[in-house]
């Protein structure tokens, strides 16, 4: 239940980790302590090597800009770039915790168009959120359900993106 209510708060920005925690983990007395936890939670987070290494295949060949669109809390946010060197794929993060928007809110996508400036039948957009897809779809934007990377893979070859 905490966790339900504090999230949305959390990823759009408008909490620290700290008080996120405060709130939604310490709020009583705990067997493990607040770095443990912090440790834990970043550990959930797994690249995916083959996927990053197309992107940035597909990037260099075609000189493609690619804008990364995300509900992120700033701190797992930054570690993930970090850790996984999405700076070396992404030109641009459009990240909750940045804009105070989070999807599905059309204006975080639309945001997304007008900070990129490149039109809505210019971009293919990528995720793996039936209901984000759709979202993206109704302002026009081609996008494509990943499920997996053969077919993401494929998928994007039928846009002429391919290595």
């Amino acid at each position: 239940m905490r966790h339900r209510l504090m999230f949305e708060t959390y990823e759009q920005g408008k909490l620290s980790i700290d008080d996120y925690l405060d709130q939604l983990v310490f709020y009583k007395k705990r067997k493990f302590t607040r770095a443990e936890f912090r440790s834990f939670m970043f550990a959930q987070s797994k690249p995916y090597p083959k996927m990053i290494d197309f992107i940035a295949r597909i990037k260099r060949r075609y000189a493609l800009k690619v804008l990364v669109v995300s509900n992120e809390a700033r701190e797992v946010n930054a570690y993930r770039i970090k850790k996984f060197e999405l700076g070396k794929i992404a030109d641009f993060f459009i990240s909750s915790c940045f804009v105070h928007l989070r999807k599905p809110d059309k204006d975080i996508f639309r945001l997304a168009l007008d900070f990129s400036q490149i039109s809505a039948s210019e971009v293919v957009y990528i995720d793996n959120t039936p209901m984000f897809v759709r979202v993206a779809e109704s302002l026009g934007i081609p996008s494509i359900l990943h499920k997996d990377y053969k077919t993401t893979v494929d998928k994007l070859a039928s846009f002429g993106l391919e290595t």
